[in-house]
């Protein structure tokens, strides 16, 4: 997973606001914030936002330089606002003010002190640290800054995708050269600079660190930015204008080294000139070799890293005379993959050229005043404007041919940055696709949602608040009356008068609640605390997934059904799907969702928001949102047993009183994070098997901890009752999480019994129970919780299963440490000696790291600790690799033991090999989790569904040729045809045999359609010759004529292992005449014939004449000589 960034900012004409004017915005919003009542904080906070929008881009940088008191002046006045704020909170609650509209207030204002005090103050104190006290920069110095500053804080939160390098450049123009004190570097590392003939100037920092923490790469970018004079120099001109393009990488191709970091440059290693391209690239080229081979691309030996490729082949192009839109996408029409590429031509540095395609990828462009943002998530531009565009790479412009037309490509302009003027786009076959107003989307985050502060993880820190997510969800509904005692309060947002008129009927008999993953585990809390409250009534209530309700439990008539739908985003597709079809059918529903507006918030007729309706979850593994799901559906329960006139449960005031309490005994639980790291560190690395058991409530907070362990510990992990335990796999000896937590009486003697039998069968219980438990002995590993109600005491559990989750991930990931370190010092070799062959010397002095390394990860293999998580095969191979690098072994034996001749250089590959894999095996990421996950990762490259849609493809398929001997080059091509072909009438396969020998053969293996009826030359001379040897030999489609009959014919090379065993031969028709649009996608698909013959004709004539070329038969433009068709071309002007 990588993060991209760029920043493009124009001269802004807005007046530099006084701080007088700020400071008063902000002292008139503290006098309404003191009056507490809506009206005021509406008020109050449009006054804030109003100062905050004074202070944003370059204007309001300025402001705070032109008074430089103002930053702290500014941050007095609104650190009291947060306490009137919230006494006006807890005000609003007392008069029983709506509970929604207080927390929809509140969170206004609090986003817009959060921007005030962290984002512009933040920036502006950012902005002073970068800049030089030796060349004080000029006003439009301190607005590339600025734009810098922002690229900088971007990339800090687009870390989470990945974190192993990050560079970025900055492209200077409109000012005085400064003086370059560093060359041009071959392999563009840090404080690399270019300089053009027309004064355009280009810096660029990286860092490059297997091993470090969030945080660490920007600081040393940041490091380097400050102490580069030549920089500081050039941003003293009045008139200095620039871009920002940088990237944070987690490496998927190529080493770890400055060189592979992004930006890369398009400097050839042959030292020819070229004209000058910079990019970076999130997922990669699959195609990449096969690029740098056919257009003898010259590349340093040190970069090792696909995406070389983008600027070296863009840079080719221009060398040849494309213009440089064209020459973009010609470039990213070449590759194979799911991209996203940014990149940037020096005698254009005002322009970046933006493209997308596939669905793995994603890039955002935000439109703020003068700027434009450009990232990969939209928690990379929200600093700077919530409005954004989304780039779509898997949309197709026309449906009809979905191959060529899939993907975008977008240029923005600077002098038109921040509209949508500044915005060019068209799809991959270059139809243009206008930009709306309609198109924008508001974020519905801020960066104080996304703001990890001091925590090494979001999920630390969201479970570290879920206290908080259960108060804000009970404020205003969960109500101590002195005289009635503990109830409930649910306004009309939640349960309007139709809704309470048809549970008051009787007319509601079947209560389901739904959800999918977490929120169906939630779902089934819920479905037990509304069966209590409502019991007496008739009324039937369960508990269900989404898609089993919608799949296998709808009835035509549903009006007797009262549907509670969980979503923690109200986005989920099975759950909105099944409200939707429960609907349909007359059933009424009402959503449990964290989101405000979101699509399930619209599909339902009552809506109960969990915390302050927008509580935002960064880590993959939701866990705030299932306290507060459950805490909400305890509310719920008892609305619903009001309003259908239940009596309700016999222990209800005692529930809500401890409900009322829940949160001070988590923040308990949160406090004993120390033993409960303690007890994950023992016994999760060299346990296996896991699993997880409960009983009553507690069964559900078992089934909620599998979910978490196995996402973060990437494990398949086993949930039971702790009763029925021993009757399943106990012989497997499995670490066991026991939750039981308020477990009184016989039952907790009962559970004691069973931990008894866990160890007596050599598991290794650890037993989850509250303060007072004494039923357990000395055995197990006890984790206490306080004592609760009963019923709330699962979450308890839920919550040490959550701590215990991040800790044996930390604890499993770290035994990849030595691994980590030992593997960089590998690749810091690797980049010193570039293509050279390491000597025994360099392996001793290679030794001291790799004999650290190595200690420490003999010293875990042999205590067992390695047995939970590393494969038995990786162990051995590492650790005679180990022997070898170090050593212990002679050279002379390592063929006998790995089947090649050993030499310095191969031990070193083959233990980086090796090292990789031990890592991968090891490493849990925490917040981002393997094969899932909030945002897009590297892997998914694949559009082979859509591929395989094309007719051709089907056909050759059809013919029996095998899908795993086409590859994805082929596929393009066949898809890039499709809508050339009218019909394909019959086809013949081959068998071909010897193709590297001198007389290579070919027999027929099946025949359809037209073919049947037509003579082979293979019946009677098998020999392989003429355009079918040219297939096979060049492995590519080939569309040509018939040499007997003229027919028009595609043939299809059938690889495998890289060796071509088979042709398929298609007879097809073809259109005669295709629009332009769609024969230039047709031409440019296969072999990029569009471009051959825009250059043949282009040798004498300034353009290609689009007419003209529509005018010729499509099968001739496909099969005929270049030559050929450009004098007919040619001919016809």
């Amino acid at each position: 997973m990588c993060g991209i960034i760029a920043v493009l900012r124009r001269p802004s004409t807005r007046a530099i606001p006084e701080a007088s004017e700020i400071l008063t915005l902000v002292g008139q919003a503290q006098e309404l914030l003191k009056k507490g009542d809506l009206p005021s904080l509406a008020e109050a906070n449009e006054l804030l936002k109003e100062a905050d929008h004074l202070l944003r881009g370059g204007p309001g940088l300025l402001a705070f330089f032109s008074a430089p008191e103002l930053a702290d002046h500014l941050y007095e006045r609104l650190a009291p606002l947060t306490g009137d704020l919230s006494s006006a909170e807890e005000a609003l609650v007392a008069a029983e003010k709506d509970p929604e509209e207080v927390n929809h207030a509140a969170t206004e204002i609090r986003d817009a002190l959060w921007a005030l005090s962290r984002d512009r103050i933040g920036t502006y104190r950012g902005v002073c640290s970068l800049a030089s006290s030796n060349f004080p920069p000029s006003p439009a110095g301190l607005t590339v800054l600025l734009s810098v500053e922002q690229a900088l804080r971007s990339l800090d939160r687009l870390e989470v995708r990945g974190r192993d390098s990050a560079g970025l450049q900055i492209t200077l123009w409109g000012h005085q050269s400064a003086d370059l004190t560093n060359a041009p570097d071959a392999l563009y590392r840090s404080g690399a600079t270019h300089e053009t003939a027309q004064g355009v100037q280009i810096w660029v920092v990286k860092e490059a660190a297997e091993i470090g923490e969030l945080g660490d790469n920007t600081a040393a970018l940041r490091k380097a930015l400050k102490a580069d004079q030549g920089l500081a120099q050039a941003l003293t001109s009045l008139e200095v204008q620039g871009t920002v393009l940088g990237q944070t990488r987690w490496a998927s191709m190529g080493v770890v080294s400055q060189a592979n970091a992004h930006p890369l440059d398009s400097g050839r290693a042959d030292d020819q000139i070229t004209p000058l391209v910079t990019a970076v690239q999130n997922g990669d080229v699959d195609n990449h070799a096969f690029l740098r081979e056919q257009n003898s691309l010259s590349i340093a030996a040190g970069i090792t890293t696909d995406a070389k490729v983008v600027p070296a082949l863009c840079a080719a192009q221009l060398a040849q005379g494309v213009a440089p839109t064209e020459a973009f996408r010609r470039t990213v029409q070449s590759f194979e993959g799911s991209l996203a590429i940014a990149a940037s031509l020096a005698d254009d540095p005002g322009r970046l050229y933006l493209s997308l395609r596939g669905s793995g990828q994603a890039l955002y462009l935000g439109l703020g005043e003068d700027v434009t943002v450009v990232a990969s998530e939209p928690y990379g531009l929200v600093e700077v404007t919530a409005e954004y565009l989304r780039m779509e790479g898997d949309l197709p412009a026309d449906p009809d041919h979905p191959v060529v037309s899939r993907g975008q490509i977008i240029e923005i302009d600077t002098a038109t940055a921040g509209t949508l003027e500044g915005i060019a786009r068209r799809s991959f076959d270059e139809r243009p696709l206008p930009v709306t107003s309609e198109e924008l989307v508001t974020a519905e985050i801020t960066t104080r949602d996304i703001d990890r502060g001091d925590h090494p993880h979001y999920l630390l820190k969201e479970v570290g608040e879920a206290p908080t997510s259960i108060r804000t969800t009970l404020r205003g509904h969960l109500i101590n009356d002195p005289q009635e005692g503990w109830a409930v309060r649910l306004s009309s947002s939640t349960l309007n008068d139709s809704l309470r008129a048809d549970l008051a009927s009787g007319s509601i008999k079947r209560i389901t609640v739904i959800g999918q993953g977490t929120a169906a585990i939630a779902a089934q809390s819920i479905a037990e605390s509304i069966k209590t409250e409502v019991a007496g009534t008739g009324v039937m209530v369960e508990a269900q997934l989404a898609s089993e309700l919608s799949g296998f439990g709808l009835r035509p008539n549903m009006a007797d059904t009262f549907v509670v739908a969980i979503s923690q985003s109200g986005t989920t597709t099975d759950t909105n799907r099944t409200v939707d079809l429960a609907r349909s059918r007359g059933a009424r529903v009402v959503a449990i969702v964290n989101r405000r507006n979101s699509d399930l918030t619209d599909r339902a007729d009552g809506v109960l928001y969990t915390s302050n309706g927008r509580d935002v979850e960064m880590s993959v593994a939701s866990t705030k949102a299932f306290y507060a799901q459950i805490a909400a559906g305890f509310l719920l329960a008892v609305g619903l047993a009001d309003a259908l006139g239940a009596p309700g449960a016999a222990d209800r005031s005692a529930v809500l009183s401890s409900l009322n309490e829940l949160p001070e005994a988590m923040e308990q639980v949160l406090a004993g994070r120390q033993h409960i790291a303690e007890v994950a560190q023992r016994h999760a690395p060299p346990r296996r098997h896991w699993a997880i058991v409960g009983s009553g409530s507690n069964l559900i907070a078992a089934r909620e901890i599998r979910i978490k362990l196995s996402e973060l510990c990437y494990k398949s992990i086993a949930s039971d009752s702790t009763e029925d335990k021993k009757h399943i796999d106990l012989s497997s000896e499995p670490m066991i999480l026991v939750c039981a937590a308020g477990l009184v009486g016989s039952n907790a003697d009962d559970v004691a019994k069973e931990v008894a039998i866990y160890q007596a069968h050599r598991a290794a219980p650890i037993v989850v129970c509250d303060t007072q438990a004494r039923q357990y002995g000395e055995g197990p590993d006890l984790i206490r919780v306080p004592s609760v109600h009963p019923r709330l005491a699962f979450v308890l559990s839920t919550m040490v299963g959550h701590l215990f989750g991040y800790e044996a991930a930390r604890a499993i990931d770290a035994q990849a440490d030595p691994l980590r370190q030992a593997h960089a010092a590998i690749e810091k070799v690797a980049v010193q000696l570039n293509d050279q062959d390491p000597t025994e010397e360099l392996l001793a002095d290679l030794s001291q790291v790799l004999a650290t390394s190595e200690a420490s990860f003999s010293s875990e293999l042999r205590s067992g600790r390695l047995n939970g998580h590393l494969e038995a095969s990786t162990a051995v191979r590492l650790a005679g690799l180990f022997r070898y690098a170090l050593g212990d072994v002679p050279l002379e034996a390592y063929q006998s033991q790995y089947g090649q001749v050993g030499t310095p250089g191969l031990v070193l590959d083959d233990l980086a090999g090796a090292l990789t894999t031990a890592i991968e095996e090891l490493t849990r990421p925490i917040d981002a989790i393997k094969h899932q996950a909030k945002t897009v990762t590297v892997g998914i490259s694949r559009t082979d569904e859509t591929l395989l849609e094309a007719r051709l493809a089907q056909a050759v398929m059809a013919a029996g040729t095998p899908r795993d001997s086409l590859s994805y080059r082929t596929l393009r091509l066949l898809g890039s045809l499709d809508p050339a072909v009218v019909e394909v009438v019959g086809f013949t396969r081959y068998h071909l045999q010897g193709l590297a020998t001198e007389t290579p053969t070919l027999s027929i293996v099946d025949r359809g359609g037209v073919s049947t009826s037509i003579a082979s030359r293979t019946d009677t001379d098998p020999v392989l010759r003429g355009t079918k040897h040219r297939v096979a030999v060049e492995r590519e489609v080939l569309v040509t004529r018939g040499a007997r009959d003229d027919r028009t014919l595609v043939l299809v090379p059938e690889v495998k292992d890289a060796e071509t065993v088979g042709l398929t031969l298609l007879h097809v028709e073809m259109i005669d005449h295709l629009d332009q649009e769609s024969l230039r996608g047709v031409l440019r698909g296969y072999h990029d014939r569009y471009a051959a013959i825009e250059d043949a004709v282009c040798e004498t004539e300034p353009e290609l004449p689009q007419g003209l070329l529509a005018a010729l038969p499509v099968a001739d433009l496909l099969i005929d000589p270049i030559g050929s068709l450009a004098e007919r071309l040619r001919s016809s002007l």
